[in-house]
């Protein structure tokens, strides 16, 4: 990422540190990302590149100058202890006030197109909410924001859009805590609530125990959605994943197809736990194992596609004749000569305009029994029916269900 130190003028003459990082294309909206109480450590500078590589002009200020300058703290017991003591130095009134010079001097940049919203993290988590109520920014993000049940006379200020992420299981956020946010909130038109079934506070930290990779992930992208809907940028998702598909599938290069992706991207085809991860990995894959093992008459037939904020889901009939070793649908046997229709379904990552991963899953069994390596008789599995109804095509439900007849007449 292009990412750089700055630092920023304090309206009674001080100045700050900032980690500045700037998106792929240069410009975008801004964002400020507001620290825990480890400081702008390694996570929060991955956190604030992460976002730049979203579209956004990043810049994450150094909230603890006034006490300490340039702390960045790790996450054990002796971390939380001086970050605890750090928190309670500060002035919020006056930490507000340096919040406020930062979103001043992120607007200003050339980088930046105008609009800025924030997003925090536990204790940043506090501050978003309060940069909402008192520092003009167009959306907020908190992410486990402890304290601010004691700061609730202050939600009525807040007019943006502002989005709440909480851990179930988080010991530091009681749930009354978070009901009390939610009541309070309750006549804001744009007030959103999640919390994550099993997630524990800080489940976003990767550096952390708590880390819960699918509340992260999830909390990701409807924060992507708010961000995308309040201020941009806009990216024509379905356009992106028809041209990658093209050069995979009509043009069949796994180079350009490369370039369609992430600098480190993934993709699982979960049945044969084949694809790759990495860019020497999946071009290898694409290059090797992939394109050139395509039938010759491969066809995609679209069914339904569903699109996110930062993904895409596809379904899809993969159609072909299996006229040669398919190593990464049915690798290790020889061509039939049968033709196939599989039913199939695509999950598709962004990271700003380029793919990050793809998760591609299919009906393996309905595949084996198409090609006629697995005999249906007797087991819960079915051919080409699976596709034709699929399609809608007029195919009877529940003929694999001896127990079905028993219901007949049954109310």
């Amino acid at each position: 990422m292009n990412s750089q130190r700055i630092t920023i003028a304090a309206r009674d003459g001080g100045r700050f540190g900032a980690y500045l990082s700037l998106p792929p294309s240069g410009s975008g909206p801004g964002l400020i990302v507001l620290q825990e109480i480890f400081g702008v450590n390694s996570h929060i500078q991955a956190v604030t590149d992460r976002w730049a590589a979203e579209g956004y002009v990043a810049l994450a200020p150094d909230i603890f100058w006034r006490v300490e300058p340039g702390v960045e703290l790790p996450y054990t017991s002796e971390g939380i202890a001086k970050g605890r003591a750090l928190r309670q130095k500060l002035n919020l009134d006056v930490t507000l006030e340096d919040i406020g010079d930062a979103i001043v001097a992120l607007r200003a940049r050339p980088e930046c197109t105008g609009r800025v919203a924030s997003v925090g993290y536990c204790f940043g988590g506090l501050l978003s909410y309060l940069t909402a109520a008192h520092c003009g920014v167009d959306a907020a993000i908190s992410y486990y924001g402890g304290g601010i049940e004691t700061r609730l006379e202050e939600a009525a200020r807040i007019k943006c859009p502002i989005m709440f992420h909480y851990g179930e299981k988080d010991a530091a956020i009681p749930e009354s805590a978070r009901e009390a946010t939610r009541r309070a909130l309750a006549g804001h038109d744009h007030a959103q609530f999640f919390v994550y079934a099993q997630a524990q506070h800080g489940f976003n930290c990767d550096q952390r125990a708590s880390f819960h990779p699918f509340a992260a992930q999830l909390a990701r992208s409807r924060s992507i959605g708010l961000l995308r809907e309040t201020m941009g940028p806009q990216y024509d998702l379905s356009s992106l994943w028809d041209n990658h598909c093209a050069l995979e599938f009509s043009k069949r290069t796994a180079d350009e197809t490369m370039k369609t992706m992430v600098a480190e991207p993934y993709v699982n085809h979960v049945p044969t736990l084949t694809g790759g991860y990495g860019h020497i990995n999946l071009l290898r894959f694409y290059k090797h194992h992939f394109i050139p093992r395509l039938p010759a008459d491969m066809k995609i037939v679209p069914l339904a596609r569903t699109i996110g904020p930062d993904r895409i889901v596809d379904e899809v009939l993969m159609c072909f004749t299996h006229d040669r070793e398919i190593d990464w649908l049915l690798p290790g046997i020889p061509p039939t000569g049968k033709y196939c229709e599989i039913p199939t379904v695509a999950c598709v990552e962004f990271q700003g305009d380029k793919l990050i991963c793809e998760r591609i899953y299919w009906d393996q069994a309905t595949a084996l029994a198409q090609v006629g390596k697995l005999n249906p008789h007797g087991l819960p599995v079915a051919g080409i029916e699976s596709a034709r109804k699929v399609k809608g095509e007029d195919v009877p439900s529940n003929q694999m269900m001896p127990t079905w007849k028993n219901s007949e007449g049954k109310e």
